[in-house]
């Protein structure tokens, strides 16, 4: 008598209960690969910013399984990432007094935790907590490229002397600058003009503090949107982006990726209908998607998401328009009849913006869009986020 127990069914993305965040491990390593790619012929070196995935297992994608130089948003980031071997590290937000005393720990582990700042204020409280520890805190100065954010511009007078008084101490690493407003540059040409006045930015603050005698070891530039339309990085050390691992569709309609290269969605169930509405309700609210409607000033406004069927199929015309916490309301865009999609039907949607969608989530199921399906793909693994939600 066979007493050995049958294998267990495969489960598919019609299992777990809704909503949860898929990821296409296709669709990521393709995203991957295309950058990794250009920064090769680019001829600088890839920093990838892991707060939009804040995954281990995501980030293994990147450098073929191998710690590699990582951009983070927090300290719970650079020290999930250390623990999991992670040792070069750009900490991408600028500092302040009260956590240096765990970027100090980051570094007694032989972590090279880099911190950001952009005034003399950051350079002296920096500079005295490395005199005290007896260590050098490696520091990077933010320059604004576009207005932004943060950072001094490239001729700002005091430029040379909180690099001054960086370098004294020992920690001048270098400079960095973000193009923030090219998620505003809606051609191509407006891509390429902010990925040339990024570098431009950034290479002549660089000049100046050298010109002062000052060493800059590190020149540091990027967004997703001038990673790609970056075409000469003469002068540049190293590229940052993030959001190309997953892309969305603010990326989409900027014309970065296609809609078919988006490798993040989130899986939600229809719960209800009001036809007197023309509302299809689903059970996935701003708690799944987040609040963000990047693409409502682009010329195609797709709502709080794109609606797919479960087998990652377009419905044509069917986006989610609203959200409250917990439902999404789906309807067609320009008021047609809606599809007939019954109460517990399971749909995918593609997010606006895949960082603050990821949030949202624990973790990802992973499936394989090569893989052959009629309805539900199969869940080849689950990624968790290493620092939570």
């Amino acid at each position: 008598m066979n007493t050995t127990p049958p294998p267990a069914a495969a489960k598919t993305l019609a299992d777990p209960d809704t909503p949860f965040a898929v990821v296409d491990v296709h669709r990521a390593l393709h995203n991957i690969e295309r950058l990794a790619g250009r920064a090769d012929r680019l001829g600088v070196t890839l920093r990838p910013h892991i707060k939009t995935a804040k995954s281990l297992d995501v980030a293994a994608l990147m450098h073929g399984g191998a710690p590699c130089p990582v951009t983070v948003s927090t300290l719970a980031e650079a020290e999930a990432f250390a623990d999991g071997g992670y040792t070069d590290i750009t900490y991408a937000v600028g500092i302040d007094p009260h956590k240096l005393t765990r970027v100090i720990a980051l570094l007694r582990r032989g972590v090279t935790l880099r911190v950001l700042l952009d005034s003399r204020e950051q350079a002296a409280f920096v500079t005295d907590a490395a005199r005290e520890a007896g260590l050098a805190i490696p520091a990077q100065i933010e320059i604004d490229c576009d207005g932004h954010r943060g950072g001094l511009k490239a001729d700002a007078s005091e430029l040379t002397d909180i690099g001054r008084i960086l370098h004294e101490a020992g920690c001048l690493d270098g400079v960095l600058t973000h193009a923030g407003e090219s998620y505003f540059a809606y051609t191509p040409e407006d891509q390429r003009l902010a990925a040339k006045n990024e570098r431009d930015t950034a290479v002549t603050a660089a000049k100046r503090l050298r010109a002062a005698g000052l060493p800059v070891h590190t020149v540091s530039v990027g967004s997703t949107p001038t990673a790609f339309a970056a075409e000469d990085l003469t002068g540049v050390s190293e590229l940052r982006a993030g959001n190309y691992v997953f892309f969305d569709l603010v990326m989409a309609g900027l014309d970065v990726c296609r809609v078919e290269d988006l490798a993040l969605s989130v899986v939600v169930t229809v719960i209800g209908h009001r036809p007197e509405y023309g509302w299809i309700l689903t059970d996935g609210g701003w708690m799944a998607m987040s609040r963000d409607r990047g693409t409502a000033t682009q010329a195609q406004d797709q709502g709080y998401g794109l609606v797919l069927d479960l087998a990652g199929n377009p419905i044509p015309n069917l986006i989610m328009s609203a959200a409250s916490q917990e439902h999404g309301t789906l309807t067609t865009r320009d008021g047609a009849d809606l599809p007939d999609l019954p109460v517990g039907t399971r749909l995918r949607i593609l997010p606006n913006h895949a960082c603050a969608t990821a949030a949202q989530h624990g973790g990802y199921h992973v499936i394989d869009s090569t893989q052959p399906t009629d309805e539900a793909h199969v869940i080849q693994a689950n990624w968790e986020r290493v620092t939570g939600w």
